[in-house]
């Protein structure tokens, strides 16, 4: 992994973002509110939870935050099995989804391992 000097530059984050994106646009149309709004909330806090992490500068709260995304993940891809159930979502949108959440929460896991392993500022990753 490159230096980092902001949020934007994680791979994971961009990949968050990107993810973010297709949830909103996935939702857009639909009446059930509730499970509508907390698939936003989930996937705006993976995201949100590695820039918060960052900006904490330290290696220790950086991993409890990568481990709040983790967790972020993991309810978004549990909200997918109700959409499916519920015949919101197609066969294939809760494959694709569920593989970018996987993919997502794998780089998680990695970069908690990296900044575990470093004994200096997130920083300079």
């Amino acid at each position: 992994m490159g230096k980092i000097t902001r949020f934007e530059d994680i791979e994971v984050w961009q990949d968050a973002r990107a993810l973010a994106k297709v949830i909103y646009t996935m939702t857009e149309t639909w009446k059930d509110f509730s499970l509508r709004d907390q698939m936003r909330r989930a996937s705006i806090s993976i995201m949100a939870n590695i820039a918060e992490g960052y900006a904490r500068g330290g290696n220790r709260e950086f991993v409890q935050f990568m481990f709040i995304s983790k967790a972020s993940a993991s309810e978004l891809q549990s909200h997918l099995y109700l959409s499916s159930d519920l015949k919101y979502i197609t066969e294939q949108d809760f494959t694709s989804i569920y593989e970018q959440l996987d993919k997502i929460q794998r780089k998680l896991s990695s970069f908690i391992k990296s900044l575990r392993n470093k004994r200096y500022n997130a920083i300079t990753l």
